[in-house]
């Protein structure tokens, strides 16, 4: 039998929360909960816990987490070294079964009870996925990556900053202390580049990956590169699911007057999906099969962002499609049709 357990994590708690077997005077499972720190030291207590209060073994309790940014993630890694099975839940899907329930008062405390249940629910109803870590060189890149991203971004404020420099009042010292600071992080940037290629050149399967993802027409060196720790990382059971993922599924949106209208769903890491729209447009110009079905597209009257919108889905679904059965893209149509 298995014990669910709901945590719901913030960046300096944790409300740990589970209904008990045995039933209370009002005829309702017993509730329990207990807060604890969003830290390695409390990690160890957090097992000590669960395994006193369930009275089942770690292996036989399965907790529900919703993730909230990066706050989650040194606990998943120290509770599946554990032993605990988990789920990460959707705060979208988690969000609306919560409001099935008709919960009208939101605190951490009754959210960890909700997760509780809801991962229960996805489990006797055969609709869950067990989280289990990705590699640890996956993991790496995964963290190298989120690190480029971030030195990127602060490039890119500072470069805006000498831009308005050029029309404000600026003193020489301010606008040398700028550009030094351009300077060391595009040399930084410029490392990490490389010890990202390197660290992707280092593994025969990230590499492979990667050729994989560069022999479609449309992906450079930068998507394949993000691409390649995606696909390491989220174990995507089809094309359609990493599309999804993605946010680049159309959404029907109909109301009044306007009948028919989609739009792509943009759930999902809205920075990946930006790397893809100019692949998509180039794609859309000198990949086969995404040329062909944008000429297709607009002879049936979509617009051109419609157009677009499937070319990024096409051009994901692509790179599913190699990764999937290890084989080169052929395109399935030339430019000529």
């Amino acid at each position: 039998m298995t014990a669910y357990v709901g945590i719901d994590v913030s960046k300096k708690k944790l409300d740990v929360g589970f209904y008990s077997d045995k039933l209370g005077k009002n005829g309702q499972r017993k509730k329990k909960t207990k807060v604890f720190k969003n830290d390695r030291q409390a990690f160890s207590q957090l097992e000590s816990w669960l395994t006193q209060q369930t009275q089942h073994k770690a292996q036989d309790i399965a907790i529900g987490i919703e993730a909230t940014g990066i706050y989650h993630e040194a606990l998943i890694y120290t509770l599946n070294e554990q032993g605990f099975k988990l789920f990460i839940a959707n705060p979208g899907r988690a969000k609306k079964y919560f409001e099935s329930l008709g919960v009208t008062h939101k605190t951490d405390k009754s959210d960890s009870l909700l997760l509780a249940r809801f991962t229960e629910d996805k489990a006797h109803n055969g609709d869950i996925t067990w989280w289990k870590p990705e590699s640890p060189e996956a993991r790496h890149l995964k963290l190298l990556l989120r690190r480029l991203k971030a030195l990127q971004k602060d490039a890119l404020r500072e470069k805006n900053r000498l831009e308005a420099c050029a029309n404000t009042d600026t003193s020489p010292r301010v606008v040398k202390s700028i550009e030094d600071m351009i300077a060391v992080l595009n040399e930084e940037i410029k490392a990490l580049l490389k010890e990202i290629d390197d660290h992707i050149d280092g593994h025969p399967q990230l590499k492979k990956n990667r050729e994989l993802l560069e022999s479609i027409d449309g992906v450079g060196p930068t998507v394949s590169r993000e691409l390649t720790s995606l696909f390491s990382v989220k174990r995507f059971s089809s094309a359609k699911e990493a599309a999804a993922y993605l946010g680049l599924i159309p959404r029907l949106q109909e109301s009044g007057s306007h009948k028919g209208m989609t739009r792509l769903s943009k759930i999902g890491p809205s920075a990946i999906r930006a790397l893809l729209y100019l692949p998509a447009v180039v794609a859309s110009r000198c990949n086969p099969d995404i040329a062909y079905q944008k000429q297709r597209l607009l002879a049936q009257g979509k617009t051109k962002m419609q157009a677009l919108g499937a070319a990024m889905r096409k051009l994901v679904q692509i790179c599913f499609g190699v990764i999937k059965h290890q084989e080169e893209y052929r395109p399935q149509t030339s430019l000529s049709v």
